[in-house]
């Protein structure tokens, strides 16, 4: 018997129904905690802040159970960000990435945006065969809270 398939699900901005549904802003906190190093231990009301503040949110399920998601944040016209793009281990490597990416670069609040960035610490080879590349003459700047 096959693994069912994966099905990206875009959400409207804000990402009500993520926030919403029972079970489903759980199933994100587990993935986050256990698949990304730098988004592990938010709590469901920062996750639920950071959702209802994106505008464009991309979630991926097989079946019931989240194994892929991503989101960005844009004003509409000059700029975007792409944040959060995870995948569960056992789905990395089969493109699942790659559709969560595509899928939020053609989302209608990031249609016509000037330029759209990405932070990345050890995924860069991947972006860049997304198109992205690296800004040299540009530096990250941090204020901690």
């Amino acid at each position: 018997m096959s693994a069912a398939p994966i099905q990206l699900i875009r959400h409207r901005c804000g990402a009500w129904r993520l926030r919403r549904a029972p079970g489903q802003l759980q199933q994100l906190q587990r993935l986050l905690d256990a698949h990304s190093f730098w988004a592990s231990g938010r709590s469901q009301r920062e996750l639920s802040r950071m959702l209802a503040g994106s505008q464009a949110v991309i979630s991926a399920w097989q079946d019931s159970r989240l194994v892929g998601f991503g989101r960005a944040t844009s004003d509409g016209v000059f700029r975007a960000v792409l944040w959060d793009v995870v995948v569960a281990g056992e789905h990395q490597g089969r493109g699942l990435g790659r559709r969560i990416v595509e899928a939020l670069l053609q989302d209608p609040a990031l249609q016509g945006v000037e330029r759209t960035y990405l932070m990345t610490t050890n995924s860069s080879g991947f972006y860049e065969q997304l198109g992205f590349t690296t800004v040299e003459k540009q530096r990250l700047m941090l204020r901690p809270k």
